[in-house]
């Protein structure tokens, strides 16, 4: 049955260029000589169930899965669409030995390998997707620049209860979320770069005070509710 929903959600994901209450990445490419994805794949990663389904763009059939670490819910992993936009070889340390860069624009984040391999099945990293060496050596091959990478799941995803609570100097798809529904409510006329900087403190305390809450910079249940961002069910 969860393999079968799973499936319904590529479907949808790339049939439908749908992600759930996540818009597909608006941070345009800056580098406009970025040459139009030729490659056979698309990436999926499900941080709930630890693992990264290499999908056929063509069939949307999985080919292939991976074990993977994400991060954790202090430095969640960055949900959302992105897009492979660099990918480095030769890499060591806690990097391991691939590279490949997402279009995250509030903060590096990537695929690699790792030198811990134990680590591998948690979440545990600082955001990035973290995998075995031969795994990321062997995705790496497989993909290229313009790769679409999906993130679902974990701190701010698909199947939780619970939202992290946010201070200034937090990033995140959370943090983009609240700014976008901020926005929308003309609070907040800033940057929507998931980055909880000093010009979005004054527009939480605005908000705050307009809805009768409590007065603090803490993003957290009640602001939430009164944004109206609800858990998944």
């Amino acid at each position: 049955m969860k393999k079968n929903y799973f499936l319904y959600i590529i479907y949808i994901l790339f049939l439908g260029s749908i992600f759930f209450a996540f818009p597909k990445n608006v941070y345009a490419l800056e580098n406009s000589s970025l040459k139009e994805n030729k490659n056979t794949y698309n990436i999926v990663v499900d941080l709930n169930e630890h693992e990264l389904y290499l999908v056929n763009r063509d069939t949307k059939k999985i080919e292939k899965t991976y074990h993977i670490a994400g991060g954790k819910p202090s430095t969640p992993s960055p949900i959302g669409t992105w897009t492979i936009i660099d990918k480095e070889a030769g890499w060591g340390g806690g990097f391991g030995t691939r590279w490949m860069m997402l279009n995250v624009p509030w903060g590096k984040y990537g695929i690699h390998g790792t030198n811990k391999p134990l680590s591998v099945g948690g979440a545990i990293s600082l955001g990035c997707i973290r995998m075995l060496n031969k795994d990321v050596e062997e995705l790496y091959s497989k993909v290229g620049i313009g790769t679409t990478v999906v993130i679902y799941g974990g701190p701010y995803g698909l199947f939780t209860n619970e939202f992290r609570t946010l201070s200034p100097g937090d990033r995140g798809a959370d943090v983009y979320e609240v700014q976008r529904r901020l926005n929308e409510r003309g609070y907040y006329t800033g940057k929507l770069d998931g980055i909880y900087g000093e010009d979005m403190k004054k527009d939480v305390i605005k908000f705050r005070i307009d809805n009768k809450l409590n007065i603090t910079h803490f993003i957290d249940k009640e602001f939430y509710n009164a944004l109206g961002i609800n858990p998944f069910e």
